[in-house]
């Protein structure tokens, strides 16, 4: 492996750093999201409760889920910015873990009031104003398409602002999903359509909350986050020159965008090797995006047996 820059003496012998900086603000898409997705949340709601429109209330329920997503998005990029303390030494990049699992929390739980008022309009039906949901539900085009425009270009590189130009992208299509209903109403006067199109984008929610729930849960329990292979990371540690055994591997997620890994190398020929460290810690990066390795050698001595090598031992 190649050295691409010089490795700076930290203090001591058997542990390496290998820092990254937060990613790349994007403070001012993120307030003009949540300005145009907080009024058009506002205004459709209104208008739902005007043209007694399930479809646009169900609709205002999910993109009060995208303005808190938005949210929470904007929250873990600054948060990733502090710098860690005494008290916090990882900073609070954890915290944007904790907020994405309070979210998925409430979207399911408003989803599912979603869901008894559908039931509830189509075993009693009511009227709905077509027209209004359409114009409604055009404005919400536009406002998503151009939210998810301006989060565009930044999506290579982050998950968090992949993520969010993708939920603005789906959301365009579900709001494309009431005009097309709403037209629908005005030509056959099928009022059922609209409880029964609530009900498809309050599953449409569901499914995609669910999958957040899941994700944050896991990496709330510290598992390891489903982009990284750690089979793959533990042969490629388990194949470095002299190494002879790696045990107490452990990676997780420090964020929602960030990744830490520690682990015990056996070398019994090792060592205080700063190059191998710094190697390592860059190989682990570029192939594994692992944004924090702390790596522990060991020479496998006999009579110093490591406490942590069994598999069932933490």
């Amino acid at each position: 492996m190649e050295v691409t820059r010089p490795q700076r003496d930290h203090g001591h012998d058997h542990v390496a750093h290998h820092h990254v900086h937060a990613p790349a603000s994007f403070g001012r898409a993120f307030a003009i999201g949540v300005t145009l997705n907080t009024g058009y949340v506002v205004l459709e709601a209104v208008c739902g409760l005007r043209a007694h429109s399930l479809s646009l209330l169900s609709d205002a329920g999910h993109n009060l889920g995208d303005v808190l997503s938005l949210a929470v998005a904007w929250l873990a990029t600054w948060l990733s910015r502090k710098a860690p303390s005494g008290r916090y030494t990882y900073g609070l990049r954890g915290s944007s873990i904790l907020a994405a699992l309070s979210n998925a929390a409430l979207l399911l739980v408003v989803t599912g009031g979603i869901a008894w008022a559908a039931i509830l309009r189509l075993i009693h039906p009511g009227p709905s104003g077509g027209g209004v949901m359409m114009a409604v539900a055009a404005g919400g085009i536009a406002v998503n398409a151009v939210t998810a425009w301006m989060f565009a270009a930044g999506g290579k590189d982050d998950v968090n602002i992949r993520a969010a130009f993708l939920h603005m992208a789906s959301d365009a299509l579900v709001a494309a999903g009431v005009v097309v209903t709403g037209g629908l109403i005005l030509l056959t006067g099928w009022t059922w359509l609209d409880p029964a199109v609530s009900l498809i984008i309050g599953g449409i929610i569901v499914w995609r909350t669910w999958s957040l729930m899941r994700e944050s849960l896991d990496l709330a329990l510290q598992a390891t986050p489903r982009s990284v292979d750690r089979d793959g990371v533990h042969a490629f540690l388990a194949t470095l020159p002299g190494v002879t055994e790696v045990h107490d591997l452990h990676i997780w997620g420090m964020s929602t965008t960030e990744t830490a890994l520690t682990a015990h190398i056996v070398r019994p020929d090792a060592v205080t090797d700063d190059h191998f460290l710094h190697d390592i810690c860059g190989e682990l990066r570029t192939r594994f995006k692992v944004h924090h390795a702390t790596l522990q050698l060991e020479r496998g001595s006999g009579g110093f047996p490591c406490a942590l090598a069994a598999e069932d031992v933490v």
